[in-house]
């Protein structure tokens, strides 16, 4: 089996709440967690959650 790269085993981490409308990068209690192994599959999530005018922190 080959081995994988690094870059494949990376994973893109976000905190959501979806009642105050808020994306966060960094842990934040009573968000939920979301997590993704592609990185189109992230910026695309990230480019929806600016479509629906969620805030960052």
């Amino acid at each position: 089996m080959p081995k994988r790269k690094k870059e494949d085993r990376r994973v893109w981490r976000v905190w959501v709440d979806t009642r105050r409308r808020v994306v966060s990068f960094h842990e934040a209690p009573g968000y939920q967690l979301l997590e993704f192994h592609s990185y189109e599959l992230y910026q695309s999530c990230i480019d929806g959650y600016t479509a629906q005018r969620y805030r960052y922190q």
